[in-house]
């Protein structure tokens, strides 16, 4: 496979796309892990499931492949101290007790996430730099009050979901 278009290009020209942003968390022997990701989307409604683009070098990611669990939480505006934590901050420290639970899975899952599924790892595919992990999902939680203010990624920066379509 030969490349067409330079990295940077490419880089540069996915900050137009405005994706929400998640924190997908796991726990081993006790110990939390997880990072923020823009690249989930939903894969199929029978079976539920959904799909995580994670960096093979992303300290969570050997971590979700060896427990098979996983929680996608989507943060609202309301969560920017949770994304700035996890991007600045390191393993455990980015976990504070006031924002997470266990969910059913054993599993961190942030308290007035937007969305938060728990799911269980189905298939993992090899996507270059980065594993493309299909979760089937076992539970689901939705916080209608924060749906309207989404957290989202957007020209290298943080950004709100506030505006209505025309």
């Amino acid at each position: 496979m030969t490349a067409q278009v330079s990295a940077d290009v490419f880089r540069h020209a996915m900050t137009c796309f405005a994706s929400g942003i998640t924190a997908i968390t796991t726990q081993e022997g006790g110990v939390p892990f997880g990072l923020i990701a823009t690249s989930v989307c939903s894969l199929s409604a029978d079976p539920a499931t959904l799909l995580v683009c994670v960096n093979k070098t992303a300290s969570a990611h050997d971590v979700i492949l060896r427990t098979q669990r996983f929680a996608v939480n989507l943060l609202s505006a309301q969560h920017l101290s949770v994304a700035k934590r996890f991007t600045s901050l390191r393993g455990a420290e980015r976990f504070d007790a006031d924002h997470w639970q266990d969910g059913k899975l054993d599993i961190p899952t942030l308290v007035d996430a937007v969305v938060v599924f728990e799911c269980r790892l189905a298939k993992v595919h090899d996507g270059f730099t980065h594993s493309i992990i299909v979760g089937q999902i076992t539970e689901a939680s939705v916080n209608d009050e924060g749906a309207s203010d989404c957290l989202l990624w957007h020209h290298r920066d943080f950004a709100r979901s506030t505006q209505q379509a025309a």
